[in-house]
């Protein structure tokens, strides 16, 4: 995925380089014979008029008009438009006239007495563009173009005369940039349409609907420019059903594409206006589909349902969308940042647009809009780029979560087979131990002092084997029998007593500081056993002089108690077996006195935590439910 994202921001880099080289290009040109045409004369008539001849076209009335004055009112029964244009004297033998917008669905030129140039399209797409070959001009010569339409009707621009080369260059330049960005974002949809094999299935759906949208906006960014109906007109309606079919796509994609970043929205308001536009796409569709087959006889309510409709539409779609992302950024959601950036900026394009476009009776087209695409789609890319990041730490720390629930697993086990085996055996091991140090201790009264040595070392080791087995009864029966009410400042008072001289005894300082309203549920000799098996490890570890801090405090619900020493600590590895059967820094040790400890802890449904740096020390952080008096 990282190497998808990459090929995409390429993909826009070259795209902005491309732009920027045909900017530098056009104001690079060198100086040509190139003239403008900011003034003609028009006439109005009717489309059964549209096929005139120059002389009756001498005789209509005519009204001068410019690009720099307001396009006049066109008339009630006025279908048609008469234009007739002086072209300036130029040298060439051959010139050509260039009118790179001309709004019309029927369009006629006469020169010099010939129709030189007609094109009568039937669907609906009224943006054209012209190249007229004329011969050389004098000033006594002028052109007329009729053109014919029920909506807009006129030329909005400035006309070129001049070279057929210079002017064909100029014009392709100035509209091919709509075809590179289009096809680069339908280029991208089809490569993240490719990838779709490697998604897991909870990113699959919020994929496909980030792909929806650049299909759609791809599409519409190409056949919304008349550059591709001047290149193949041929196939000028096909290219107008694939605009209407990518806008059906685009809306309830998009905010499909914003319900699975953000949710369903106050009150579901993204769901229901999202099935709302599913249903309003179903209809215009079907109505596209019933259109063709009816060779376009309900064409007015396609057009009033699927265009008149669908704007009004855009505009609520936007405000809507934009004032929720606006609560989401004042939450500080980092991807309502994102995400209001740039649709801030297609918003402030997209609807300053739509409501000029709808103000204005005759000639506008809509071009900034594609730019505020382009921003509005990089912020998408970095939306899901978030997301697929986000998942990828889920997947990680999941893995990681995973790893240690199976070491607790693997400990778990462990300590079942172990109370198995304890419960099984100890007793029965117990009871030929007590009668065999009963004999020893019989013979060892009676015999002398050099055998009594080895009978005393015999007698030692049979304790020691009574020891282990005691604590393996503790580990499999870990009831911690008459549970009572314990307050802790009791309790470290004997512990205190118990433990202090066998600290001074090596060297150590103990202090304890346990208030007096610390209070646990639990049994007092259990309680007594595992703390001073955690405090005679600390004495031991400390090899000398050296200080053991105890202290305890509630906090919430829970009592905490800290056992802290300055002895000689343990390294990581070492931290992580604690409490394993068998394992021990001890020279003798079994293990079995912290297993047993955690065990007692685990009973009283308490936690215990340690915290240790080799050679630094270690603490002990134990933690139990808080019993109020």
């Amino acid at each position: 995925m990282k190497g998808l994202f990459k090929a995409i921001a390429i993909f826009f880099g070259l795209l902005l380089i491309v732009y920027c080289v045909f900017l530098l290009e056009n104001s690079g040109d060198k100086k040509s014979t190139e003239q403008t045409i900011g003034h003609w004369e028009i006439a109005w008539t009717s489309d059964k008029e549209l096929d005139l001849t120059e002389q009756n076209l001498k005789k209509l009335e005519w009204i001068q008009v410019s690009t720099q004055a307001p396009a006049p009112e066109r008339p009630k029964d006025a279908t048609a438009q008469w234009i007739k244009i002086d072209l300036p004297e130029l040298s060439l033998e051959s010139s050509t006239v260039l009118i790179s917008k001309i709004y019309g669905k029927h369009i006629l030129a006469i020169y010099n007495g010939a129709k030189i140039y007609e094109s009568d399209r039937n669907y609906n797409y009224e943006i054209n563009s012209v190249i007229l070959p004329v011969d050389k001009v004098d000033a006594e010569q002028s052109l007329y173009i009729g053109v014919s339409s029920q909506r807009r009707i006129g030329i909005p621009n400035e006309i070129q005369v001049g070279e057929y080369q210079e002017l064909l260059k100029k014009y392709v330049k100035g509209n091919i940039s709509d075809f590179i960005l289009g096809s680069t974002l339908i280029f991208i949809a089809v490569i993240m349409l490719a990838c779709t094999v490697f998604l897991r299935s909870d990113n699959l759906v919020i994929w496909v609907s980030l792909c929806a949208v650049f299909l759609s906006s791809g599409v519409i960014v190409i056949t919304y420019s008349s550059f591709l109906y001047w290149l193949f007109e041929d196939l000028g309606k096909v290219y107008v059903t694939l605009f209407d079919a990518a806008l059906f796509i685009l809306l309830p994609a998009f905010t499909f594409f914003f319900e699975k970043v953000f949710g369903p929205g106050y009150y579901s308001i993204i769901r229901k206006f999202r099935n709302f536009q599913v249903v309003y796409s179903v209809i215009c569709a079907l109505l596209l589909i019933l259109n063709e087959l009816t060779s376009g006889r309900i064409f007015p309510i396609y057009n009033l349902i699927s265009q008149e409709f669908l704007g009004f539409i855009m505009i609520t779609q936007f405000v809507l969308l934009l004032s929720i992302v606006t609560i989401y950024t004042i939450q500080k959601n980092k991807d309502a940042v994102i995400f209001s950036i740039g649709f801030l900026i297609l918003a402030v394009f997209g609807i300053g647009e739509l409501v000029w476009f709808y103000s204005q009776n005759s000639f506008y087209d809509l071009y900034l809009w594609k730019w505020g695409v382009i921003c509005f789609l990089i912020s998408l890319i970095i939306i899901l780029g978030r997301r697929f990041a986000e998942n990828h730490e889920q997947v990680v720390e999941y893995s990681k979560q995973l790893e240690m629930f199976n070491n607790e697993l693997q400990r778990s086990e462990k300590m079942e087979i172990i109370s198995e085996m304890a419960a099984s055996v100890a007793h029965e091991v117990r009871n030929p131990l007590q009668v065999t140090r009963g004999f020893i201790q019989l013979l060892a009264e009676k015999h002398e002092n050099s055998e009594k040595v080895y009978l005393n070392m015999a007698l030692d080791e049979l304790d020691r084997a009574s020891n282990i087995i005691t604590d393996f009864l503790t580990f499999a029966k870990p009831e911690v029998g008459k549970v009572a009410t314990l307050n802790l400042m009791q309790e470290f008072i004997h512990i205190e007593g118990i433990l202090v001289p066998m600290a001074n005894l090596q060297g150590g300082k103990i202090a304890v500081n346990i208030p007096d309203n610390l209070l646990i549920k639990g049994n007092s000799s259990k309680f007594k056993q595992a703390i001073i098996n955690i405090i005679k490890n600390s004495i031991e570890s400390l090899h000398g002089e050296g200080d053991i801090q105890v202290w305890g405090y509630k906090e919430d619900d829970w009592v905490f108690v800290h056992i802290k020493d300055n002895g000689e600590g343990m390294d990581s590895d070492v931290l992580a077996r604690l409490g394993e059967p068998y394992f021990s820094n001890k020279t003798k040790g079994t293990g079995l006195g912290l297993m047993v400890t955690f065990r007692i802890i685990e009973v009283m449904q308490g936690e215990i935590t340690f915290l240790s740096e080799k050679g630094i020390g270690t603490e002990a952080i134990i933690r139990f439910p808080s019993r109020e008096d």
